[in-house]
């Protein structure tokens, strides 16, 4: 058992959180949660349900849980289709973002406040949409991860730490549903119902650990971090892209995907609900010569009628037609070092230092007990293993790590490891 598995079992008995209905059952086994302890709250839909719901949750106490559900899978994008939130003072409330699509009177009046999250960086891009950003957050998910908890979920944490089961048999349903039915209301809400409590119990457990101070600086990097530009070239990242070999090829992926985004914007409906990757680059591969060549491949079978094999041989057909100087290159430009297994034959002595700093990383992660993307990302070292400073000293490093967006509790941590590894390969 780990340190963090032992110290939830003392948790769930000392933190007095959960349901004040409900007891934590004699024999030790997770008790199912299965209602909201006020009930579910009604879905607001309106300006007048919004303001109600404002003034209510100014006038709350303490941090404030917040989870945003998606039609990932159904709909086109990220938006969110329900918002759910809980407070001390407050209660718990469901939002319609449909009905309500600009809950800016609602983050301003939560601005000052700390926000619970479960996995922040999932959430935040669709809660920006909607006019919601915080100033400070807590991530329990991530707060897990550096406490070294082997499961992170929502689920196994409310059950590792708090002794309470969530049901979440609804998490992957589409939320763009109207009405939304009972049951999901009723997961939704759950959702929100201990995040308080798991909260305190993990600040806790962090601050047993020495590393509550490293936990602030992870979330004040999210909550300041600007959101993600555009992706450049994104049809690239279409699935069985490494198959694709010929540039005239990447161009049929390329009118394929691009004419797919179109359509299922237009219609708001996944773009793998309009035409599958397999079948981009099925079509890709054969560079088919008319709609009946094309008719035959996996993805545009008897299902799809003459009118939708015609859109798709159309940009088939442009692609087919481009001029050279048109054609998509190999691959995007790298804005970083090449891929490490390449470095053997580009560079030995990086790809030694990359071998050897690997190894201290995880050893150092394995004795803080957390995983290794979480004491310092894997890119970042591939940089400073790639070009490192020319005098390889503490200050140098630090310095570099710092460059690369390292955090100071990370730089304080690594850094050490770092420069032996570095120097016995040099």
């Amino acid at each position: 058992m780990t340190d963090a598995q032992e110290t939830a079992a003392g948790l769930r008995t000392t933190t007095g959180g959960g349901p004040p209905d409900e007891e934590v059952s004699s024999d030790g086994l997770p008790v199912p949660l299965l209602e909201p302890r006020e009930g579910i709250p009604p879905v607001v839909a309106d300006a007048d349900g919004l303001a109600r719901v404002v003034a209510a949750f100014a006038a709350g106490t303490g941090p404030v849980a917040v989870d945003a559900e998606r039609a990932s899978g159904y709909r086109y994008g990220q938006r969110a289709y329900l918002v759910q939130l809980r407070r001390e003072g407050a209660g718990s409330a469901l939002i319609d973002p449909v009905g309500c699509p600009d809950l800016s009177s609602l983050g301003e009046a939560l601005s000052g406040t700390e926000w619970i999250l479960h996995a922040a960086t999932q959430d935040l891009p669709c809660l920006r949409e909607i006019g919601m950003a915080p100033t400070s957050l807590f991530d329990t998910e991530l707060a897990g991860r550096l406490a070294g908890f082997p499961r992170v979920g929502l689920g196994a944490m409310v059950e590792s730490v708090l002794g309470y089961v969530l049901e979440k048999g609804h998490s992957a349903v589409d939320w763009s549903t109207r009405p939304l039915p009972e049951p999901w209301l009723r997961y939704a809400a759950l959702d929100v119902e201990l995040l308080v409590d798991l909260r305190d119990a993990l600040e806790k457990e962090l601050d047993r650990q020495g590393k509550l101070e490293w936990a602030r600086q992870e979330f004040d990097a999210i909550a300041s971090a600007p959101p993600a530009p555009p992706r450049k070239d994104p049809w690239r990242r279409t699935s069985g892209m490494h198959k694709v070999r010929r540039r005239r090829q990447m161009a049929v992926v390329r009118e394929l995907w691009e004419s797919r985004d179109r359509i299922a914007q237009r219609r708001d409906v996944s773009p793998g609900k309009v035409l599958g990757d397999a079948a981009i680059v099925e079509a890709a591969l054969a560079l088919p010569a008319n709609v009946h060549a094309l008719s035959a491949l996996p993805g545009y079978g008897q299902r799809m009628g003459r009118r939708q094999l015609d859109q798709w041989m159309a940009a088939v057909d442009r692609a087919k037609a481009l001029p050279e100087n048109e054609l998509p290159q190999p691959g995007a430009t790298p804005s970083g070092p090449p891929p490490p297994r390449s470095w053997a034959d580009k560079d030995p002595a990086a790809a030694a230092r990359l071998s050897a700093a690997r190894s201290a990383v995880s050893a150092l992660a394995e004795g803080l007990n957390l995983p290794q993307e979480n004491l310092i990302t894997p890119d970042t070292v591939r940089r400073l293993c790639w070009e490192p400073p020319q005098r390889l000293e503490p200050g140098t490093v630090a310095e570099a790590l710092a460059g690369y967006g390292a955090r100071p509790w990370q730089i304080e941590q690594v850094t050490p490891v770092l420069v032996t590894a570095l120097a016995a390969t040099a």
